[in-house]
C-alpha cells in the first residue's frame, strides 16, 4: 500500500513529519536529503521518533536516547533493544509516498496491546 505522505518541498531537510495510521509511520529528509521512514514508535517505550533529534541518518529517541538507523532500523543501545521497521519511499511528481512494510512492527508492550484492544 502507498501512502502519500506530503509534497517534498513541505518537508525541510533536517525534519521529519509524523504520518497517522496504525501503526505511525514518520518519514525525516535528512540534511543531505535523503529522505526515509520507518515506524515512530520507539521500540522500549510509547514515544515518537518524529519528536527525536535527527543526525545524519540516525534518530535518537526524546525519552531515552537510544539511537535507530534510518537505513535499516537498527538500533544502537539500550534502552531499546529491537529494531524498528523500515519502509520503503517513492517520490514521484515531487510528492513522497511510502510503501508500508508487511512485517510485523516490533511495538513496545503498551502500544500492542492497546492496538490488540487490550488494556493500555
Amino acid at each position: 500500500m502507498m501512502i502519500p505522505a506530503c509534497r517534498l518541498s513541505d518537508l525541510p531537510r533536517g525534519e521529519a513529519i509524523r504520518l497517522d495510521i496504525d501503526p505511525p509511520v514518520s518519514v525525516f529528509h535528512t540534511d543531505d536529503g535523503e529522505v526515509f521512514a520507518i515506524d515512530d514508535t520507539c521500540t522500549h517505550q510509547d514515544a515518537s521518533l518524529a519528536d527525536g533529534w535527527l543526525e545524519g541518518c540516525e534518530v535518537e529517541c526524546p525519552l531515552h536516547a537510544s539511537k535507530f538507523d534510518l537505513r535499516t532500523g537498527a538500533v544502537d543501545a539500550p534502552p531499546a533493544k529491537l529494531p524498528v521497521r523500515t519502509h520503503e519511499v517513492v517520490i514521484e511528481d515531487g510528492m513522497i509516498y511510502v510503501k508500508v512494510s508487511t512485517d510485523a512492527p516490533n511495538l513496545p508492550p503498551c502500544v500492542a496491546a492497546r492496538l490488540a484492544g487490550g488494556p493500555a
